[in-house]
């Protein structure tokens, strides 16, 4: 089996501060990216950069198929195999490490799976056309990939908290550093199309609350955490300083606070059949 280097950017880590985001996320997004999806009784998935396993298990659940998830974060995958021996799901999934850009499938798994799905994966690899095209390969022929993915110049909050707008540029900017796309989601039809995989379906799926929804306070979190976390990252961008990067983390504090504020966002999706 093949075990490549970490050829991923990254920009989150992997702390038990991120391990947690990862969670709540997963628990306000994965019924959307499901019903997105589809499942099929019977379907065969592989699941690529699957994280903490949340979404890999439900899709298993659904299909009724052991769904083979991969993981290149240690952190992670050790994480993903302690939720599901806690729930008992062990039977439902294949949780097995490697890297998005050197698939780890034996040889009689390439043109075995139904379905391979990458949810905000693409984003943080320097070559996501090379990541889709190993995705076509892994299908039988009439199989389908199934891609989410963020485009961060359409994330909105409004009011917008002082300072922000100027501090979320810089946070994109950090995925241009390491040869990655932050705007990788209004790419994915292409991507599909450049892998060979007839383009069938595509969307903006839903992401996003306002004050008084149950959902608004951990998404507010969420952003500060991702804010936190890159922070190193979005300085050494030099496009704001670390008093601006203060004012807006202190800003989006207040904004969890507003009996007006509204987050707006949608995340692409696309789907595309190997002839």
């Amino acid at each position: 089996m093949n075990r490549a280097p970490n050829t991923s950017g990254y920009v989150h880590g992997t702390e038990p501060e991120e391990q947690q985001r990862l969670a709540v996320m997963n628990r306000i997004i994965n019924r959307g990216s499901l019903a997105a999806l589809a499942p099929v009784p019977g379907e065969r998935t592989l699941d690529v950069g699957c994280g903490l396993g949340q979404l890999t298990r439900d899709i298993a659940r659904a299909t009724g198929a052991r769904t083979l998830g991969i993981e290149r974060s240690p952190e992670q995958l050790r994480r993903a195999i302690e939720l599901a021996e806690a729930d008992g799901e062990t039977a439902l999934v294949e949780f097995r490490a490697g890297d998005a850009l050197a698939l780890p499938l034996e040889a009689g798994e390439w043109g075995a799976f139904d379905c391979a799905h990458a949810r905000f994966l693409l984003e943080h690899v320097p070559d996501p056309g090379a990541v889709v095209a190993a995705m076509a390969r892994a299908l039988r022929p009439g199989g389908r990939v199934v891609l989410e993915d963020d485009d961060h110049e359409v994330f909105r909050l409004w009011p917008e908290p002082a300072h922000f707008g100027a501090v979320w540029r810089a946070y994109t900017r950090t995925y241009d550093r390491l040869g990655c796309d932050p705007i990788v989601g209004r790419r994915l039809v292409q991507l599909l199309a450049g892998a060979g995989l007839r383009p069938r379906r595509n969307a903006v799926l839903p992401f996003g609350a306002c004050s008084g929804s149950p959902e608004f306070a951990p998404l507010v979190t969420n952003v500060i955490v991702i804010l936190e976390g890159a922070r190193a990252a979005i300085l050494e961008t030099g496009g704001v300083t670390a008093a601006e990067v203060d004012d807006a983390l202190a800003a989006l504090e207040a904004f969890g606070g507003r009996g007006d504020a509204a987050i707006w966002y949608g995340a692409p999706w696309a789907e595309g059949v190997r002839p």
